[in-house]
C-alpha cells in the first residue's frame, strides 16, 4: 500500500484534532507539578493517534454503505476519505486497518496500565467505545442524534481527563475542565463539516443533528460553538485558576469570526464553503497551540 493512501484513509492530518487536548493536558500537568514524564506522555500521544485514526477508517468503513456512495458534495474535509469510492482500498482493507489500530492502541493503554496508570482501563475503553460506535452499526451514535456530543466529550473532557490522569497520577476536576475550549472547537469542526453532507446524510438515514436541525438553526448552533470556547477561557482562569497567559488563545478569536460570518452567507454546496471548513480546523489548531504554549512558559517562568 501506497503511504499516501494510508495517510488519506486514517485522514493522519486531521489528528491534530485529538492530539492538541493531549499537548494542552500534558502542558498543564507540567505548569501545576514542575515535573514531565516523557515515556508516560508519548504513549498517552501514540495510543490516542492510533484511537482516532482507527475511530476515522471504522467511520469510512460503515459510511461506504451509507452516505458516501451517494454524496454529491464531498470536500477536502468532509465526506469521508473517499479511498473506496475511488477503489484504491478494498472496504475489507479499511475494516483492517481500523481493527489494527485499535489493536495498537489498546497495547499502549496496556503499556500505561503496566506503568501504574491502572485507570486507563477505564478511560482507554470509554474513548474506545466511542470511536467504535460513533459508526458501527447496529448502534451508530450519529444516526441518532448523539454523534456530536459524544465526539465532544470524548475529544474534550475524556481525552484531557485520561491525559491528566496518566501525566499526573491523580484524578481531579481540572483534567475535565481545561479542554473546554477545544472540546467546543472539535464539536464545531464536525458540526460545519457535516452541512455539505447534509443531503447525502438524510437520503442515508444518517440522522445527525445538521439533518435534525436544518441548515437555519444549524448555523446559529456553529456560530455558538465556535465562540464558546473563548468564553471558557474566563472559566478556567476564575473557577480553575489557570494562568492568565491562558488568554493568548484569544489569537483565535479572528478565525472563528471569519468562519461564522462566512458560513451565514455561504451556501454548503459551494466551493466556497471549503475555506471555512478549513478556517474551523485552523481555529481548533491555533487554540490549542497557544494554549500549549502559554501554559509551558507560565511553567518555565515559575
Amino acid at each position: 500500500m501506497r503511504l499516501g493512501v494510508f495517510i488519506r484513509a486514517a485522514r493522519l492530518p486531521f489528528l491534530t484534532g485529538s492530539l492538541m487536548p493531549v499537548a494542552v493536558a500534558g502542558a498543564y500537568a507540567y505548569w501545576e507539578s514542575g515535573a514531565f514524564d516523557w515515556t508516560l506522555f508519548l504513549l498517552t500521544l501514540f495510543g490516542v493517534a492510533f484511537l482516532h485514526s482507527g475511530g476515522n477508517l471504522i467511520n469510512d468503513f460503515y459510511d461506504s454503505f451509507g452516505s458516501d456512495p451517494i454524496n454529491r458534495y464531498a470536500t477536502p474535509f468532509s465526506g469521508g476519505s473517499r479511498v473506496i469510492q475511488r477503489q484504491e482500498l478494498s472496504a475489507e482493507t479499511v475494516l483492517f486497518m481500523a481493527y489494527l489500530c485499535f489493536g495498537l492502541a489498546v497495547l499502549c493503554g496496556l503499556a500505561l496500565i503496566y506503568l501504574g496508570r491502572h485507570y486507563v482501563i477505564i478511560l482507554g475503553l470509554l474513548g474506545l467505545g466511542a470511536a467504535y460506535l460513533y459508526s458501527a452499526a447496529p448502534v451508530q451514535l450519529m444516526s441518532l442524534g448523539l454523534g456530536e456530543l459524544t465526539i465532544f466529550l470524548a475529544f474534550g473532557p475524556v481525552l484531557s481527563f485520561g491525559a491528566y490522569y496518566v501525566m499526573t497520577g491523580v484524578l481531579k476536576p481540572v483534567g475535565l475542565a481545561v479542554s473546554l475550549p477545544l472540546a467546543f472547537l472539535i464539536t464545531a469542526i464536525l458540526w460545519i463539516n457535516e452541512f455539505p453532507d447534509l443531503e447525502a446524510d438524510e437520503t442515508a438515514a444518517k440522522r445527525h443533528l445538521v439533518v435534525r436541525l436544518g441548515l437555519r438553526r444549524s448555523r446559529w448552533v456553529y456560530a455558538a460553538l465556535m465562540t464558546a470556547p473563548f468564553l471558557s477561557l474566563f472559566v478556567l482562569l476564575e473557577v480553575f485558576k489557570l494562568p492568565e497567559l491562558i488568554f493568548a488563545a484569544l489569537v483565535a478569536l479572528p478565525l472563528a469570526l471569519s468562519a461564522v460570518s462566512r458560513a451565514f452567507e455561504t451556501d454548503p454546496t459551494d466551493p466556497e464553503f471549503m475555506p471555512i471548513q478549513a478556517l474551523t480546523i485552523k481555529t481548533h489548531f491555533l487554540t490549542g497551540l497557544a494554549m500549549t504554549l502559554s501554559l509551558l512558559y507560565a511553567a518555565w517562568r515559575q
